[in-house]
C-alpha cells in the first residue's frame, strides 16, 4: 500500500509539472512584438535648442500648460542630469527589458486574449515613487528612476520600507500589478474580507504571468520577511478569527493590514518583527486555495465574490 500510495503521489506531481511545462510552451508561441520608446534617453541628450524637436516628437511628455521655460531648465538642471545618467547607467539598453516585457505580455495574452500590447514608453520623474507605472488600453509609461536600486542615494530620504522595493528586480511585478487592475472586479463592499481578497486576485495573476518569480518580489517582501509570513500563518489567521475582523468594516483596518507600511499592526509584540500588507499576504493564501479545491477559470475567478471564495477555499493555515 504506501508503494502505490507512493506512485500516486509521484503521477500527481508529474502530471502537475508536466501540465505547466505544457502552459509555458503555449505561452511561448504567442507572437509579441515589443515597441520601446526611450524619451529619457532623447531628453538626456537634447539641448535647450532641440526643444521644439522634443516637442513634435513626444507631445505626451509636454502639456500645452506647461510654458518652454520650464523644459528648458529641466534640460539644463544639475538634478535632472543626475537622474537621466544614473537611468542610463541601469538601463543602457533596451534587450534585457524587452525580453521581460514579451514574456510578461505573452503570459498576459495566454489568460485574457482580448489584452492589446501597448508601444512602451520610458522617462523619469524626479522619483515619484506613487506614479511608477502609468498605463491605459495603448500605451504603458514606466518611470525608469524608481528603480535603480534600493540603496541608491537619491531614496536615502525615502522611507526604507518603500526604497526597498525602488529596484529593477521589482519593475515587472509593479507592471503586472498595474495591469491586473484591468481584471479584477473591485470589492462588492467595504470588508476586511474583500480587500485582502482583492490583493490576493492580484498576487494569483503574478503567479501565472510571472512565473519565474519569487514569491517575495511578487508582494514586496525581503526572504526574511516572507518567511515570517509563513511561519506565522497559523497564529495571525487566527487573530483574524478570534477578533472578527473579515467581516468587519472598519476603515482603519486598512491601514493596519493591507496598505504599504514597515509592519503590521496587531497591537502586539510580533508588530515590529512582521512585514507590512499582511492581509494581502493571507488573500493571496486564500485565492491560492480556492484555485487548487474549484474547476474556474481564470476569468471566473477575477469576477467572483470575495465571500464566495473564502467559503469555497477550504482555506487551512498552514502549521
Amino acid at each position: 500500500m504506501k508503494q502505490l500510495f507512493g506512485i500516486i503521489v509521484m503521477y500527481i506531481v508529474c502530471l502537475s509539472c508536466n501540465s505547466g511545462t505544457d502552459i509555458e510552451k503555449e505561452v511561448a508561441k504567442i507572437p509579441i512584438t515589443v515597441e520601446i520608446v526611450r524619451f529619457d534617453k532623447e531628453f538626456a541628450r537634447a539641448k535647450v535648442s532641440d526643444l521644439p524637436y522634443l516637442k513634435g516628437k513626444f507631445p505626451l511628455f509636454f502639456p500645452e500648460e506647461y510654458q518652454d521655460s520650464i523644459w528648458q531648465q529641466k534640460i539644463v538642471d544639475t538634478l535632472q542630469n543626475e537622474l537621466d545618467e544614473a537611468v542610463l547607467k541601469e538601463f543602457p539598453t533596451e534587450s534585457l527589458l524587452e525580453d521581460d516585457l514579451k514574456k510578461l505580455f505573452q503570459h498576459i495574452t495566454f489568460y485574457f486574449p482580448e489584452f492589446e500590447v501597448p508601444i512602451v514608453y520610458t522617462t523619469t520623474s524626479e522619483v515619484d515613487y506613487r506614479t511608477r507605472i502609468i498605463a491605459n488600453d495603448s500605451l504603458l509609461i514606466l518611470e525608469l528612476d524608481n528603480y535603480l536600486g534600493e540603496n541608491h542615494y537619491f531614496y536615502s530620504v525615502i522611507p526604507k520600507y518603500i526604497g526597498k522595493n525602488l529596484k529593477p528586480s521589482r519593475l515587472m511585478p509593479d507592471i503586472a500589478a498595474t495591469y491586473s487592475r484591468k481584471y479584477i472586479a473591485p470589492p462588492s463592499d467595504r470588508t476586511l474580507l474583500g480587500q485582502i481578497i482583492y490583493f490576493g486576485k492580484e498576487l494569483y495573476l503574478k503567479d501565472l504571468w510571472l512565473p519565474e518569480t519569487s514569491d517575495a518580489l511578487k508582494i514586496g517582501y525581503t526572504e526574511d520577511e516572507l518567511k515570517w509570513a509563513r511561519e506565522n500563518e497559523e497564529e495571525m489567521w487566527r487573530y483574524f478569527i478570534e477578533n472578527e475582523l473579515l467581516y468587519s468594516t472598519n476603515s482603519k483596518l486598512g491601514q493596519r493590514f493591507v496598505d504599504p507600511a514597515p509592519f503590521s499592526k496587531f497591537n502586539l509584540e510580533i508588530d515590529n518583527e512582521s512585514p507590512g500588507m499582511i492581509g494581502r499576504w493571507l488573500g493571496w493564501q486564500i485565492v491560492r486555495s480556492y484555485m487548487e479545491e474549484n474547476a474556474v477559470s481564470v476569468t471566473q475567478l477575477m469576477q467572483t465574490d470575495a465571500e464566495e471564495i473564502f467559503n469555497n477555499s477550504h482555506y487551512k493555515p498552514k502549521k
